[in-house]
C-alpha cells in the first residue's frame, strides 16, 4: 500500500508539470523524461488513430535504441489486429517476451519491427478521451519479463492522465493550425480585393478630374460618392492585411529616429481639418524639447490617427479634444482627451479586442470596424510601449500610450 501511494503521488506531480505543456511533442518529451520514476522502460511510443479507428498512426517515438524501425508516419490497419480487441477490452496488455510472442505470430509486422531495435518485452495502454479512444501508448523494454509484476492499475491511470494532456495538446495544435489557415485566407483575400478597388478608384478619380472628358454635374455626386466608398473599402483591407500581419508575426517595422515634436504637431494639423467638419476643436499641447524616437512613423501614425478619429466619432459637435504628449523618466507618453459619452465599465474588456465593438453609438452615424484598436494596440506593443484608457461615463475619456526612449 505504501510503495502504491508513492507511486501515485509521483504521478500526480508528473502529470502536474505535463499538463503545463501546451504542445503535443513538448508534453510527450517530458512524459518520456519524467515517468522513469514509476515505470522501468527504453522506448515509449505514441500512436494516434485515425479514419474512424481503421488506422493507427505512429505520431511519436523516442527510444535509446540505437536503431529505430517503427518512427513517427508508421501505419497499420485496426481490423482483426490484436490492438482492435485491446481497445474493445480497455485493458492494458503485457507482453513479457517480444521473441515467442513473434514466433506465435510471424505476420505482426509492427512486433517483428520492434523486436528488431532490441525490445523484448512491451506493455500497451489504450487511451481514451471523453470516453472515445484516440490512440495507443506503448511502453518496451529491452529485458524479457520486464513487466510481469506491473502494477495495471498504475498504467490505467498513467494512460488516463496522459490521455486529456494529450488531448488537449492536440487540440490546442488544431486549433494554431486552423489560425495560420484563417489568416493566410485573409492576408490572400485581403490582397486580391485590394488591387480591383484601387482600379476602380483610379478611374474614378480621372473621371472626378476631367482627364476622360467633361462630366455632368450631376454625374460628379454618384462618382464622389463611389470614391468615398472606395476609400472606406480600402481603409477596411489594410487593417485586414495588418491584422493578418500581427498574428502571423510579420508585422513589418521600419524605425527610423523621429523629431517627435514637429512629428506631433503635424498630424494634430492634419486631424484638425477632419475635426472642423464635425464643429469639433483640437488643439495640441506638445513641448517643444520631446527628445527624438526611433520609431515608424507610418505606424504610429496609424496609433495616433485612429485614436483621433474614434474620439471625433464619438464626441459631439461643439466639444473638445487634446492631443498631448509628456516626457517621463524612459519613455513619452502620447494622449488623446475626449469630451465624449464615455465608457462604461462593463464595456472595457472589449476596447482592444479585434472586432470589440461597444454598445455606445458614434454621435453622427459613422461606421466602425472594430479593429483599429486592436491593430493599435499591438503597433505599439511591437515598439515596446504600452497603450490604455480611462474613462467617466458622460464625461469623456483619455486614451494613453508609450514610446520607450530606447528602442527595444
Amino acid at each position: 500500500m505504501a510503495t502504491r501511494e508513492e507511486e501515485l503521488k509521483a504521478l500526480l506531480h508528473i502529470t502536474e508539470n505535463i499538463n503545463a505543456g501546451k504542445v503535443l511533442e513538448e508534453v510527450l518529451d517530458y512524459a518520456y523524461e519524467s515517468l522513469r520514476e514509476i515505470i522501468p522502460y527504453h522506448r515509449i511510443g505514441f500512436s494516434l488513430l485515425e479514419e474512424n479507428n481503421a488506422i493507427l498512426r505512429a505520431y511519436w517515438v523516442k527510444s535509446q535504441a540505437s536503431l529505430v524501425k517503427i518512427g513517427k508516419g508508421y501505419s497499420a490497419g485496426m481490423r482483426g489486429s490484436s490492438l482492435e480487441r485491446v481497445l474493445e477490452t480497455g485493458e492494458p496488455r503485457i507482453l513479457n517476451d517480444l521473441k515467442s510472442y513473434l514466433k506465435s505470430h510471424p505476420r505482426s509486422d509492427a512486433t517483428r519491427k520492434i523486436v528488431e531495435e532490441g525490445m523484448r518485452s512491451s506493455l500497451t495502454c489504450p487511451m481514451f478521451a471523453s470516453g472515445k479512444p484516440i490512440g495507443f501508448l506503448f511502453f518496451s523494454s529491452m529485458k524479457t519479463h520486464e513487466y510481469q509484476n506491473a502494477h495495471v492499475e498504475l498504467f490505467q491511470e498513467i494512460a488516463g492522465q496522459l490521455a486529456l494532456t494529450l488531448e488537449k495538446s492536440r487540440l490546442y495544435e488544431e486549433v494554431v493550425r486552423f489560425n495560420d489557415l484563417k489568416n493566410k485566407f485573409l492576408g490572400i483575400a485581403a490582397h486580391d480585393l485590394r488591387n480591383p478597388i484601387a482600379v476602380i478608384k483610379g478611374y474614378t478619380d480621372l473621371l472626378l478630374k476631367g482627364f476622360l472628358g467633361e462630366i455632368a454635374l450631376s454625374q460628379k455626386k454618384p462618382l464622389e460618392r463611389i470614391t468615398r466608398h472606395c476609400d472606406k473599402m480600402l481603409a477596411l483591407i489594410r487593417n485586414l492585411l495588418d491584422v493578418t500581419a500581427i498574428e502571423a508575426g510579420h508585422l513589418a517595422m521600419d524605425r527610423r529616429e523621429t523629431d517627435l515634436t514637429a512629428y506631433l504637431r503635424e498630424n494634430a494639423l492634419n486631424n484638425a481639418l477632419l475635426a472642423k467638419g464635425k464643429s469639433i476643436e483640437l488643439v495640441s499641447e506638445i513641448p517643444v524639447d520631446l527628445p527624438k524616437i526611433a520609431m515608424d512613423p507610418d505606424r504610429i501614425d496609424q496609433v495616433i490617427n485612429n485614436l483621433i478619429t474614434n474620439a471625433i466619432k464619438f464626441s459631439k459637435p461643439g466639444s473638445r479634444i487634446v492631443l498631448r504628449a509628456v516626457r517621463l523618466k524612459e519613455a513619452v507618453a502620447i494622449s488623446v482627451t475626449d469630451q465624449g459619452q464615455g465608457i462604461p465599465p462593463e464595456e472595457m474588456p472589449k476596447m482592444f479586442q479585434y472586432f470589440g465593438k461597444t454598445n455606445i453609438l458614434p454621435t453622427a452615424g459613422e461606421k466602425s470596424t472594430g479593429l483599429g484598436l486592436a491593430i493599435a494596440k499591438r503597433m505599439v506593443e511591437a515598439h515596446g510601449g504600452k497603450i490604455g484608457v480611462e474613462s467617466q461615463p458622460g464625461k469623456g475619456s483619455t486614451f494613453t500610450f508609450t514610446l520607450p526612449l530606447v528602442a527595444s
